[in-house]
């Protein structure tokens, strides 16, 4: 059966779907709101905003829901495809174009590049990029953290990622979690599909200084970039500018150290930190 449309003539969204059946549960089961916040722990009021759709909520969430509702997991498989919906709808085109790429290769100018952070990372980073209420952050980071699955799958793409030595430079303000941070990085550098570089400042300028760079081969051969700073973010399929965007990216490949090279910059990196902080502690 087709999926309803609404008075647009549009297929409702995945985050109106989960609201709906939210909702409609509660409703058969009988339950107020105030009796659903004391057996989930959550407040009346976030239950609430899960049913109209102001938010998807995070797993955690919607893991109690469906616990309480006896629903096995539908309600996480629907939030599943309604996480997507937390992205601006410009970024939905990259995602599409991300889960079908065969090769992935990016520079990061600034932080960790999303497919690479922690939990903890990625916390610190969009609370600052995007400071708001708890839930609507435990959101954000559930969707980013989810998208690492990426290079999890049964085919994953090849991924090549070229990290700024500034990405290093700039650590969390928790030194623990930053430990784990840099061991988390070491641990995916031993994938068979994932190569990590490091840029260091002593290679100088280059055409991408202040840009991140995200570049896809798809299986047919065809190529998309896309270009981020702290403002603003473009999708270029076009091949004369993904060409130049990509000869970019091999001078600055060729510029970064050697991946063993890399492996041996982070464990440097974590044994000053660790040397530092006994040194703070006497």
């Amino acid at each position: 059966m087709p999926a309803r449309k609404n008075a647009s003539g549009r297929k409702p969204s995945a985050r109106l779907l989960l609201a709906a059946e939210v909702a409609r549960l509660r409703e058969e089961s009988g339950r107020s709101l105030g009796q659903l916040a004391q057996e989930t722990t959550y407040d009346r009021t976030y239950l609430h905003k899960l049913e109209t759709g102001v938010r998807i909520g995070s797993p955690e969430v919607i893991a109690a829901l469906d616990k309480v509702y006896a629903t096995g997991e539908r309600l996480s498989m629907l939030w599943e495809l309604a996480r997507e919906d937390v992205f601006p709808d410009k970024y939905k085109r990259f995602m599409e174009l991300e889960a079908t790429a065969t090769v992935r290769y990016e520079y990061a100018a600034a932080t960790v590049p999303g497919l690479l952070q922690t939990k903890a990372y990625a916390s610190e980073v969009l609370g600052v990029a995007q400071p708001g209420d708890e839930q609507e952050l435990a959101e954000l980071v559930a969707a980013r953290l989810g998208r690492q699955g990426l290079l999890h799958r049964e085919s994953p793409p090849h991924y090549r990622a070229v990290l700024d030595e500034a990405v290093f430079r700039r650590a969390l303000s928790d030194p623990e979690e930053w430990q784990a941070q840099l061991v988390h990085l070491l641990t995916m550098a031993q994938l068979a599909h994932v190569t990590l570089q490091v840029l260091p400042f002593s290679s100088g300028l280059h055409p991408l200084i202040g840009t991140s760079l995200t570049l896809l081969w798809q299986a047919d051969g065809s190529t998309a970039a896309y270009t981020e700073n702290s403002h603003t973010g473009e999708l270029v399929e076009d091949a004369s500018g993904v060409e130049r965007l990509r000869l970019s990216y091999d001078l600055l490949r060729d510029s970064a150290l050697s991946p063993r090279e890399s492996v041996a910059f982070i464990q440097r990196l974590m044994e000053d930190d660790a040397t530092c902080e006994t040194l703070d502690r006497t």
